[in-house]
Parts: structure tokens; C-alpha cells; sequence
């Protein structure tokens, strides 16, 4: 008697998931398993704790695609905006303070999560998307940029905004896990000098 229950599915293969990307959104993946997206090509990344991210995108609303990747949240900003970011810190007045914000332009490369509707069979702390890229025209449109350079229409909040809600949320991180470092080695009963 055959039996009524299908066999487990296998892991989609790094050949396959690569074709997509290239397929459906023009992207370029590098030849390796698992996939990785090049950045700097159709998109930049800026990369923070996802704690920081989630609190970034209840601020701003919507925004390009972002993907979850163990502790990190990559939000997809348009291409060319890494280079910009360091002189927007500064601008904002971030400058010099020490935040947990990295931004991947050209040369750099982000572990490509399962294309949406893919069943997920990885690891725990695997790249997933959390706001899965649309079709390639609205990615293009969704990527937050430069103001000059950027508005082309689209939903998504400016680069300024963006990166500015990023690195107050990754500061607000910092600050907070610092606290809670201080009172962990503090003595009982003892009150800290910024409560």
C-alpha cells in the first residue's frame, strides 16, 4: 500500500534560489552556498541590531525591503547610498559617537534569505526577509535614497530620515544594554547616578 503521506521536502538548492534572485529582481548573487546578494549593484545595505531596526521602522512607516539575519536587520536602501552614510552622520551629528551601524556598498555581499514563498528549512539564525522585495520595478521604487537623488515616487521614507531614526534606535540600544551592565555590577540598594 503506497503511503498517503509526501516525503519531506528538500532544502531548495543554492543554484535555484540564486536563478530567482537573478530571474525575478535583476539581482547578482555570488557563486556560493549559501547565496549571497551583491550589494552596490541594485541596492545597498545599511545593517543594525534588529532591536534598533524594529524600533527604526515603527518610526519611519514603510520602507524597502529588510531581512532578518540572527541578531541584524539589513534594511535595502538605494545603490551608491553607502557611500553617503558617514557624511550623513556627521550632518546629523552622529558623528564620532560609536554606533552599531554598518552600510555595505560596492564590493560588499549579504547571506540572500529564502525568496518569499520558498519553504524555510535553515537554521534558526538563517536570513529570512521580514518586508519581502516586491517585483522589480517596486523594489526599485521602495529604496529609500538621497532626496536629490532618490525621489522617484515610490512609498519610501528619505535616506536622511532613515538612517537618522537608525542610528537614534542603535544609540538607544547602546545606551539601554550599558545600564543594564551597570546595575547587574552594581552594589544592592545602591542607586545609579543617572536613574
Amino acid at each position: 500500500m503506497a503511503s498517503l503521506v509526501p516525503p519531506p521536502r528538500s532544502a531548495p538548492d543554492s543554484d535555484g534560489c540564486a536563478q530567482w534572485y537573478a530571474r525575478e529582481l535583476d539581482w547578482a548573487t555570488a557563486d556560493s552556498s549559501p547565496v549571497r546578494l551583491l550589494t552596490g549593484l541594485r541596492f545597498d545595505v545599511l545593517e543594525v541590531p534588529a532591536a534598533a531596526g524594529h524600533a527604526a521602522l515603527r518610526r519611519v512607516g514603510p520602507t524597502g525591503p529588510v531581512a532578518l539575519a540572527g541578531g541584524r536587520m539589513r534594511l535595502l536602501v538605494a545603490a551608491g547610498s553607502a557611500d553617503e552614510i558617514p557624511g550623513l552622520l556627521a550632518w546629523l551629528e552622529w558623528g564620532g559617537i560609536s554606533l552599531d551601524l554598518t552600510a555595505l556598498g560596492h564590493g560588499g555581499h549579504i547571506t540572500a534569505p529564502l525568496p518569499p514563498g520558498w519553504a524555510a528549512a535553515g537554521s534558526p539564525g538563517a536570513a529570512s526577509w521580514l518586508r519581502p522585495p516586491g517585483t522589480r520595478q517596486e523594489v526599485e521604487l521602495s529604496l529609500p535614497a538621497l532626496g536629490g537623488l532618490g525621489s522617484r515616487g515610490g512609498d519610501a521614507p528619505d535616506l536622511v530620515r532613515l538612517v537618522d531614526a537608525a542610528a537614534t534606535e542603535c544609540h538607544r540600544v547602546r545606551l539601554t544594554h550599558a545600564r543594564t551592565r551597570l546595575r547587574a555590577h552594581r552594589p544592592t540598594g545602591q542607586p545609579l547616578a543617572f536613574s
